[in-house]
């Protein structure tokens, strides 16, 4: 942990970012089963549902006036492959495939609001991948484990075709390809062993030594819940968090953006801090964690009292990242003039940018 911190300082300075976001869950529906889901949907249960343009523009608004900037979509995987119920559904908003549709509903978030698209879709193949560019400021695919076992009967991608970690880092590579930057990371705790941990790191960090594109890596812990096949399996302790996340720095390197959620670790900041993290990830006035919706989201009042109490200065960022903000290769041009009203010189959000509410 203290290389790990000394790394962190000398590669991203004293400062400690997070974005203001809006969860946005764009269709719970998905043709993948995870043992630690709770996400996602059948038609027909409850909470499935497909959420309308309008329905995402409304919510967009609500955020703006908030100071939100980010637009996170998160969506199941490829459902129209499972559910007829989803086609007919695609097929009256117009569109063939649930990537072709949030492309448009991103294109619209671009156009009528003042918010900033990041997409986190699943697998995506590459012109899904270049069409998603012009309207989303950055994207995203966790990778989760590098682990086939977790494919097998009885583990936590068994009956989940999307997560084969091969079709994952495809996706990552694609993106680096196409000068995407991207957001990817571990779900720890869900039967992968340290060794595949490390070999996880290992792989986003060679993708990102070819293609540069990698902005964050997320190490989540996997968090048990009722209702799920893995609700008895055990969570990762603190210091197995700490661990990673330390590990996750010394291979990535003293530049790589590195983000554990606080919410899933309320009473823990200071210590992810000294164990060489340098986000706090997106933050949300309005929506739940809907990935985690027993885990609220913290008040940036709080997350800031013990960010500077660890001598850190906590800074408000966008959906890409400062160092990817004065790149034009990495930010298609529709794009540069809504990101350049919001970054400073520096990348992060201008202070006139940030509106001081109740909520922070």
């Amino acid at each position: 942990m203290a290389t790990a911190s000394a790394l962190r300082d000398r590669g991203r300075g004293k400062r400690i970012s997070f974005s203001k976001k809006m969860f946005i869950p764009l269709t719970t529906l998905c043709r993948d089963y995870c043992g630690y889901c709770t996400f996602r949907r059948d038609p027909g249960e409850p909470g499935a549902r497909t959420m309308t343009p309008e329905e995402v523009l409304t919510l967009c608004h609500a955020g703006a006036r908030l100071g939100v900037k980010e637009a996170l979509f998160s969506l199941g995987d490829k459902p129209e492959a499972l559910f007829p119920e989803h086609r007919e559904t695609l097929r009256r908003l117009g569109h063939r495939t649930t990537l072709e549709y949030l492309r448009a509903v991103s294109e619209r978030v671009v156009t009528e609001t003042a918010l900033l698209p990041h997409a986190n879709p699943g697998i995506m193949r590459e012109r899904d991948l270049v069409a998603l560019r012009e309207v989303n400021v950055s994207m995203g695919v966790m990778l989760e484990s590098v682990s086939e076992r977790l494919l097998r009967r009885g583990h936590a991608h068994h009956r989940a075709p999307d997560k084969r970690p091969t079709l994952r880092l495809r996706t990552i590579e694609l993106a680096g390809k196409h000068q995407i930057p991207f957001t990817t990371g571990l779900l720890i705790g869900i039967g992968e062993t340290a060794r595949e941990r490390v070999d996880a790191l290992c792989a986003i960090r060679d993708l990102h030594e070819r293609y540069g594109h990698i902005q964050e890596v997320i190490i989540q812990n996997f968090r048990a819940k009722p209702g799920i096949p893995m609700g008895e399996h055990p969570e990762p302790g603190l210091e197995d968090l700490q661990r990673t996340i330390a590990i996750a720095r010394v291979i990535l390197g003293e530049e790589m953006n590195i983000q554990a959620p606080p919410n899933l670790s309320p009473r823990a900041y200071p210590k992810l801090i000294a164990a060489g993290l340098n986000d706090w990830g997106g933050i949300s006035p309005l929506t739940i964690d809907h990935i985690n919706p027993e885990a609220p989201w913290p008040q940036i009042a709080t997350l800031r009292r013990a960010t500077e109490a660890a001598g850190y200065a906590l800074r408000e960022r966008l959906a890409i990242y400062p160092e990817f903000v004065n790149r034009p290769e990495f930010l298609a041009e529709p794009l540069r003039a809504k990101v350049a009203a919001y970054a400073d010189n520096e990348g992060y959000v201008r202070p006139e940018k940030i509106e001081h509410t109740t909520w922070n």
